[in-house]
Formats: structure tokens, sequence, C-alpha cells
């Protein structure tokens, strides 16, 4: 039996496709070959933002040479304390400071499972003659903790010279603008004047507080220095045959050798994590100060009273050509919220260790301690950069100043017309009634404050109408402000920039990428 009907024509499906059918199918498998260089995620705080002098303080070059001078450093002592260690041992170790073959760390990391014991072997195989002494009475937290510490020495160091060089810059710009009267701001609300200069040393004061806790962390940190697996130097002793004097000497010896000046008191087999969450909580305490100034930068750039330097060719936005953005003190912010979260990981790490250590301290640190100072130097170097070229609007700033003028100069003309025998209450009755009128012109029909023309229309107020627009000016509303601003630059800053001279001649490596 045949079938006789016919089937309908279906064209070969190729014809019908559409682009979305082609879109689809040619994004929906990742080629193996394609992209090969760029599938590994970069971190942006490296990529995009850090310095390269930050960037090089948490380098595997600075840590893994900085292991070695401590097995360098300590070997050293231990001859000197009579251990039976040659002066050829010691030539191959300083000769090999740098002198790094990573790749064959990695393979014997492989090999033993253990990353200490990876570049002990490497270092072994290239100084062989001192390969039987390399961290000879050492436990792995000797090169370890004792790096971290270097390390963030090294950083604070960063920090505190960049702090010192945004201060620097923004006496320059509190100077310059002492004496501009501007609008004050409570709540957010129009308040009593204060000047563009005095403004400024606010954000200064947050970061002078903040630099006078840098420097004190600077000098006290300490070294772990040599204590043994569990903080006892039980190991020195043995191999010192019970000599506890040459024991400490050891210790003191090798900071000396790495130039700290003391090693911290006690120890486990680490030194206490809570160093870091006061070092993280310094760096917070930075981030705080950096937010609240380019919080207070964003805001006054929508009044159109400052500008952030702006780039000849610079976009401000892809899609409304006339945006003038403050996007550096954007950046601020957001790199900004993410060091003020950090400490509370160095918090929980310090308060989650048991007895003499565990070892769930280790990855949260590789992570929180390097982006903690790489995030901070970021946003120093934007400071610096935003306070270097802060435009100011002086017309712009006045007339906001004129707009809210009246209103402020309301007790004065008060004060006035009763010296000239006028009744207190009466006046401050009529000026409430006059206040509230000009109040409803500005916020009802958008127009101008006419609280003075309601002034000098009125006969109450007749002793003042010739003094008026000399009542207007706007210098005799700022209080103290200009004074204060000599007098903190100063008394405050001007001894720390003197006694930091040195550290202003340093040119930072890195610029600002806009």
């Amino acid at each position: 039996h045949t079938h006789t009907h016919t089937h309908t024509y279906h064209p070969p499906p190729t014809t019908m496709t559409t682009n979305a059918d082609k879109f689809l199918e040619a994004s929906a498998e990742f080629p193996d070959d394609a992209l090969t260089d760029h599938r590994v995620y970069e971190h942006p705080l490296v990529q995009r933002y850090a310095t390269k002098e930050m960037s090089f303080v948490w380098s595997p070059a600075m840590k893994f040479s900085t292991w070695r001078k401590l097995w360098t450093a300590l070997a050293t002592a231990e001859q000197e304390l009579g251990l039976d260690i040659s002066d050829q041992q010691l030539e191959q170790m300083r000769a090999n400071l740098y002198n790094i073959d990573f790749a064959l760390a990695a393979e014997k990391e492989k090999e033993f499972r253990h990353d200490v014991m990876g570049h002990v072997h490497a270092f072994g195989t290239q100084a062989p003659l001192a390969m039987p002494v390399i961290h000879l009475g050492a436990t792995s937290c000797y090169v370890g903790d004792n790096t971290d510490l270097v390390q963030i020495r090294a950083a604070l160091q960063l920090v505190h010279r960049k702090l010192v060089k945004v201060l620097a810059t923004l006496k320059g710009f509190a100077q310059q603008h002492k004496d501009l009267p501007t609008l004050g701001f409570t709540h957010y609300q129009p308040a009593q004047l204060t000047t563009v200069g005095k403004r400024c040393t606010l954000w200064m004061q947050d970061l002078l507080l903040d630099l006078q806790r840098v420097e004190h962390e600077m000098e006290t940190l300490p070294m772990r220095g040599v204590k043994g697996t569990t903080g006892t130097q039980a190991s020195f002793l043995e191999l010192f045959d019970g000599d506890h004097d040459k024991v400490k000497q050891l210790n003191q010896r090798v900071c000396q050798l790495m130039g700290f000046e003391k090693a911290i008191a006690v120890s486990g087999q680490t030194y206490t994590r809570k160093i870091e969450f006061y070092i993280l909580s310094v760096l917070s305490g930075i981030a705080q100060s950096a937010y609240k100034m380019c919080g207070d930068i964003r805001l006054l750039a929508n009044l159109k009273q400052v500008e952030e330097p702006f780039a000849k060719t610079q976009i401000g936005s892809s899609a409304m050509a006339y945006k003038r953005n403050p996007m550096r003190s954007e950046r601020v912010c957001s790199l900004a919220r993410y060091v003020m979260g950090l400490p509370d990981g160095a918090a929980h790490t310090h308060a989650q260790q048991w007895f003499e250590r565990t070892l769930d301290d280790s990855a949260i640190r590789r992570v929180i301690l390097p982006e903690a100072f790489l995030g901070t130097d970021v946003i120093l170097n934007l400071l610096d950069n935003i306070s270097d070229g802060l435009h100011v609007w002086p017309e712009v700033v006045r007339s906001h100043v004129m707009a809210e003028l009246p209103f402020m100069a309301t007790e004065n003309i008060m004060m006035e017309c009763v010296k000239a025998g006028g009744d207190r209450q009466e006046l401050h009755e009529e000026i409430r009634v006059l206040s509230m009128e000009a109040g409803a012109v500005v916020k009802g029909q958008g127009k101008p404050n006419d609280l003075m023309e309601r002034i000098k229309g009125n006969a109450k107020f007749a002793a003042v109408h010739d003094k008026l627009d000399e009542m207007m000016d706007p210098q005799l509303f700022v209080g103290r402000a200009p004074e204060q601003v000599v007098e903190f630059l100063e008394q405050e800053i001007d001894p720390v920039l003197e006694a930091n001279r040195e550290l202003l001649q340093i040119e930072s490596v890195d610029g600002v990428n806009v």
C-alpha cells in the first residue's frame, strides 16, 4: 500500500537561520585554542592600580631574597657565637642572596610538599658548601614571620612617605584659599561661613592623626626573632649546649643584622597576630580619612565649586559629552571601602589562633596583608594627584555664599539696630516675618533671595539702611577661619614637614593613571 498524499516541502534549515541563531551557535562554546595568554584571573589591584614600589615590597623577589638574608644572618650570628660554620659557607650564602632559581624551588616544594624546605634546597643547590648549616635550629616561621615583618616595615615606610607628601601638597591648597569665604554645611544644609582653606585643614587634621599612628607602628614594630618551634628556643639551647646567654645573644644579633632594634618579648611559634590587626586598623584609618575628603570633593563638584584636575583629552562620560566627573575621588572611595573592611579579617585571625599557633592564619594573611598596603598606597597616590590640581571656581563659591548670606547677616543687622535704640524682640519678630517671606520667594518662585531689599524697604531697620552693603561682606562672617589655617599649618604641619624634609625630596616612581 503506497501513500499518495504529498509532504509539504521544508527548505533546508540553514536558509531559515536568523542572525540571532548564528550568534547563539558562534558564542555557545569557548574554543580551546582561543586567547590562551589571557585565561588566568588578573588581580585588578595589581594589574590596574598598584604602584611599582608597593608591588615590589610584596613581590616574590623581595620575599624570597629576605628568606635568604635571614638564613645568612642566622648562620653569621651562629658562627660569631662559636658554632662550627666556616667563612667559605657564609661566602657562598652571601653570593647567592639574589640568585634565586624559582623553577628549582617549585620542583623541590612539590617533592617535599613544603615551601620552606623547597627554598632551603634551592639555596643549598646554589651554595652547596652551606647546605648543612642553612636553617640550622630554625623553624619555618623563622623565615616566614620575620619576612612578613620586614615587608610590613618597608610597606609602612612607603605609606609614611606618601602621607607626608599628601600633607605637603594639601598645605599649598590650604594656604592659597585660606581667605576665600565659602558656605559651611551642617546636615549638608547651608550653615555659617567658613573658608575653602579652613575646610582643607579638616582633611589634613585627619591625615595628620593617621600619620602619628603610622609613626607609632613603625617605632614599635618588633622582629619575631629566633624563637624555635613553640617559642621556647629549645633547639637553639640544644645547639649551644644549654648556654642561655648565647641563645639570648643570638636572638639580639639576628635582630641587629636585620635592622630591628628589638624582638617581641615572648611568642609561640608565630608572633602574635594582634600586631597585624593594629597595622590594618591604621591603614583603615587612612582609607577613612581619604574617603571623607573625597566624599566632600564629590559633593562640591556637584555644586560646581571645585573640579578635579582634568586631562585635556579625558572623556568624562561616554554618553554625555559635557560631563566633568570626579572619577579619581570616586576611585579613592571605592578602594577605601575595600581597605576599611580588611581589619575584620585580621581581628578574627588573631582571635582564632589556638595555643602556640594554628595554620588557619596563613591563607588569609597572604591575601589581606599585601592588599591592605597595595590599596592604601594607591589611595595616597590618588589623594596627592587630586590635591595637586584641585581647581576652585571662586565666583561660583561666592554666588552660593551670597544666596544664603542675607539670612546669616540678620543677627548682625538686629544688633546694629538695637545699638541705635531699637527693641530686640520687636526687631527679631520683624526679621522672622521678612525671612519667611524671602524664603517663600526663593523656594516657591525659584527667584533670588530678596531679604535685603525687604529690609531696605522697612522703616524699622532705618539705622542700617546706609550700611547694608558693607555689612554683607562675606569676610565679616568667617570668624577665625583664616587665622586658624595659619596657626594649624605653622604649629601642626610645618614641624612634620621639617622633620621629614628628606622624604619630600624622593620622587615616587609611579604617577596616576587617570
